[in-house]
């Protein structure tokens, strides 16, 4: 059984580093490094796959020479793909300057089924607000809203389904545009009366959480950024990595905020995404203790 599938597309990733600044329409401007890595969905699968989940990528990849250099990708990172082969992949270029960064994409328009996704037999499943009724109705559901989707979403109804999730996970600008108040402790609990417990990332500053758990905010965790693409994804991997083995939502949200802050020291978010051993380490150093066990099958024995 698979710990993880992330059902939304995985890119693949073009990243060109060192830029001192992006450039203006009609400008150009060299990078010192050019970098290919999964990106998009599988950047959580990747995240947990470094944090010892069973993940597996669950979308379909073009059959052509980017779709097969991200499946080659995600077996090098402990990742397992099942999809179907479509005719082309989606692509992103990914330029990071002055800690932020700019990004172009194209994306074919395939999409995962939910008898694909059922194959799988997921513990856990994180998609989007729009792949909501594709998940399995026994698999723990975490759901991301990217800004393209929340400004779709933006002054509308969010589906009832949400009331059956884990977790919706949003970052400040998403959950601003999903509730229409600036404040996010109040999106956070406008959007709890939708989903169970509602997530908002709030970049260098932390997160903060509301729902049936109850209330909680951490801090940031100060690191000099490089590069945050997909800081959000990661932080998703962790906070499942951390509801997998039952840890509290005020620890889950600090293991969270701390994975998503150690990957952006360095270029693309995969290189970032540290390992559990990496990730235990850092945690003693903030006051964290270890929620990993033993698997069942070795206290068995």
């Amino acid at each position: 059984m698979i710990d993880l599938a992330c059902a939304e597309p995985a890119f693949l990733d073009l990243t060109l580093t060192g830029l001192e600044k992006l450039p203006g329409l009609g400008e150009e401007r060299l990078a010192d490094d050019f970098l290919r890595s999964p990106g998009g969905g599988a950047i959580t699968a990747v995240g947990g796959a470094r944090l010892g989940l069973k993940t597996a990528v669950v979308s379909p990849l073009g059959d052509d020479g980017v779709g097969l250099l991200l499946r080659s990708l995600l077996e090098e990172y402990g990742v397992e793909w099942r999809g179907r082969l479509v005719e082309r992949s989606p692509v992103t270029v990914i330029m990071p300057a002055n800690g932020d960064r700019a990004m172009a994409t194209f994306d074919p328009g395939e999409g995962v089924t939910a008898e694909e996704l059922a194959a799988v037999e997921p513990r856990a499943v994180v998609l989007s607000i729009p792949r909501l009724a594709l998940a399995p109705p026994n698999a723990r559901v975490y759901v991301s809203v990217g800004d393209v989707d929340a400004r779709a979403l933006a002054g509308g109804d969010l589906p009832a389904e949400l009331a059956n999730v884990r977790a919706l996970l949003v970052n400040e600008r998403e959950a601003e545009l999903l509730t229409g108040l600036r404040d996010p402790e109040a999106a956070a609990a406008a959007l709890a009366e939708r989903a169970p417990v509602a997530i908002v990332t709030l970049g260098a500053e932390g997160a903060l959480a509301a729902g049936v758990e109850g209330s909680a905010r951490v801090p940031g965790v100060a690191v000099e950024a490089v590069d945050t693409t997909g800081a959000g994804d990661l932080f998703a991997a962790a906070y499942v990595w951390g509801d997998h083995w039952g840890v509290p939502l005020v620890e889950r949200l600090k293991w969270a905020v701390l994975y998503s802050s150690l990957s952006v020291r360095v270029a693309t978010a995969v290189a970032g995404a540290v390992t559990l051993e990496a990730l235990l380490e850092e945690g003693a150093q903030h006051g964290l203790s270890s929620p990993v066990r033993q698997p069942a099958m070795k206290e068995d024995q």
